[in-house]
């Protein structure tokens, strides 16, 4: 299983948040790229980005803190928040960024995400933002009515080949993961699953990857020290 370690940024900041919540937001001290260095000489191979501006305004407000990052780090890159059309998902390809991360245009425009998939193929990704079992859009402000297991079915049928799937409920909260819920999706569909909201034991790195997750992406426990991401890596298995 891969682990990514996530930078979510706003104002050009390293933030959390919990649940989503953009009147929860913690600040910390370490600038984008430092918080990337230190997870790189920790081991990590990956990094997890969301710009959490572009994900409420629907423009890639971070887009320069992003490339620099990509450019100043030998790391492999995915990247969210903002992603609306197909010029952007190109410019952070084009920047050196590996994956692209679609939420609120693969839900809110099909014709998009469909043109995205034949495209770019495998560097699309689709966030599913969960909140009760419903998909959230516009950085989890709105949830729809849009049950999330059945539109990651759809999104499977539709030819997406990865799917990072977020209980909102338990993202930011250090309060663990939803371990169930990875083991529907398991069971039910056949394309990767990256599992992300929440995480903050091994012993949930050790689950997630018994139960065929194929990546975790670490955030708030990682910058509350709470989880070693050393010994994440090491109880994920090969990188």
């Amino acid at each position: 299983m891969l682990i990514f370690p996530a930078i979510d940024i706003i104002d050009g900041n390293v933030v959390r948040l919990t649940r989503g919540d953009y009147g929860s937001v913690k600040r910390y001290t370490l600038s984008p790229p430092e918080a990337a260095r230190e997870f790189r000489a920790a081991g990590a191979k990956y990094l997890h980005v969301v710009d959490l501006d572009g994900a409420r305004s629907g423009s890639a407000d971070n887009a320069a803190v992003i490339s620099r990052l990509v450019n100043e780090l030998d790391m492999i890159v995915e990247v969210g928040g903002g992603i609306r059309n197909c010029a952007q998902a190109e410019r952070y390809l084009e920047c050196g960024v590996q994956k692209i991360i679609l939420g609120t245009a693969a839900v809110r425009d099909g014709e998009f995400l469909k043109t995205a998939v034949k495209n770019f193929g495998g560097a699309v990704e689709v966030g599913v933002d969960a909140f009760n079992g419903n998909v959230a859009i516009e950085g989890w402000k709105n949830v729809t009515s849009v049950n999330a297991l059945e539109f990651c079915k759809y999104l499977q049928d539709l030819g997406v080949e990865h799917i990072i799937y977020t209980d909102i409920s338990r993202d930011g909260t250090l309060n663990g993961t939803n371990l169930d819920i990875y083991q529907v999706l398991c069971d039910t569909l056949s394309i990767k699953i990256t599992a992300s909201g929440g995480i903050t034991y091994i012993s949930e790195i050790e689950k997630l990857k018994n139960i065929g997750v194929h990546a975790a992406i670490l955030g708030k426990a990682l910058y509350e020290g709470k989880l070693n991401l050393g010994e994440a890596i090491v109880a994920a298995g090969i990188q």
